[in-house]
């Protein structure tokens, strides 16, 4: 009976961290948490350049642990530039659809990995004892080693912290670009066109009116509906930065005539002496 073949414990940490990497970019209550922000920052930064490192050189004597750290971090660097590159020929890059490419590679390149350790003599392949880490990072540091030696290593260690920081930095701290709201009204088919202009009196009317949040704040919004100068309905509502409100608004004209100015007007944080945005049709209105 064949003995059943265990992935390796770095290689499952990798698939492990891929896996809720995923989870949390599309399960909507953990796509708002920091620990998405934790998980994205080793699949960018230090992951996909393991991964392929464990791929190209599946036996321990091929490097030490401080090449393959240094090199995990540099490939990397590397590689996501490229994926990009790639991703933007394709669907464009954005957040999700790095990471998701992310995970993609370096689940291939583990099991390439797995199935390179697993030709390997036992004796010969590379393995992470992670019970011995504390006695591996002591022991790298203790063993005798050239002033240059030793300064080059503090300097890299330094280049990764600085590297990891930076990178926390950039994605966690919002980029503020220009604040504005987008204020629109759509025809019944929910397309800008078709736009009712011959309208009854005293009859209700409706049409589709959207509002898009891009003040880097969360805004408190009056749409205004005024017909002949004459103030139809209020709607009050508040709206998150990047959130899209959409509500058909139902108002009732009071008023027969022909070529009358129907407005939509947008007011923010109750500041009524001018409009924030505005929009208008051109009506008649019906017995």
């Amino acid at each position: 009976m064949q003995k059943k073949k265990n992935l390796p414990s770095d290689l499952l940490i990798i698939l492990i961290w891929n896996i809720l990497t995923v989870i949390f970019i599309f399960t909507p209550f953990l796509s708002e948490t920091v620990f998405r922000t934790i998980l994205g920052i080793p699949m960018v930064l230090f992951l996909p350049g393991y991964a392929l490192i464990a791929a190209l050189f599946p036996k321990k004597g091929d490097l030490d642990g401080i090449e393959r750290i240094a090199l995990s971090f540099g490939l990397s660097i590397a590689v996501v530039p490229l994926l990009g590159l790639l991703l933007n020929f394709t669907f464009g890059i954005r957040l999700i659809p790095i990471l998701v490419t992310l995970c993609i590679y370096t689940t291939i390149l583990i099991f390439t990995a797995a199935y390179r350790r697993d030709k390997l003599p036992p004796d010969e392949r590379f393995t992470v004892s992670f019970h011995r880490f504390y006695e591996i990072i002591e022991e790298e540091f203790n063993t005798p080693k050239s002033r240059t030696d030793r300064i080059l290593t503090v300097i890299l260690i330094f280049s990764i912290a600085l590297a990891i920081g930076m990178l926390y930095f950039v994605i966690t701290t919002p980029k503020v670009g220009e604040r504005f709201t987008e204020f629109y009204i759509l025809g019944p088919e929910g397309k800008a066109e078709n736009y009712p202009t011959i309208l009854k009196n005293n009859y209700p009317s409706v049409i589709l009116v959207g509002v898009v949040n891009h003040e880097y704040a969360t805004v408190n919004y009056t749409v205004r509906i005024v017909l002949d100068k004459e103030i139809l309905t209020d709607t009050w509502f508040t709206s998150g930065h990047n959130q899209t409100w959409e509500k058909n608004l139902t108002f009732v004209p009071d008023k027969e005539g022909t070529d009358m100015k129907l407005e939509f007007l947008l007011y923010k944080e109750d500041n009524f002496t001018a409009p924030y945005r505005d929009l208008h049709l051109w009506v008649n209105v019906t017995k």
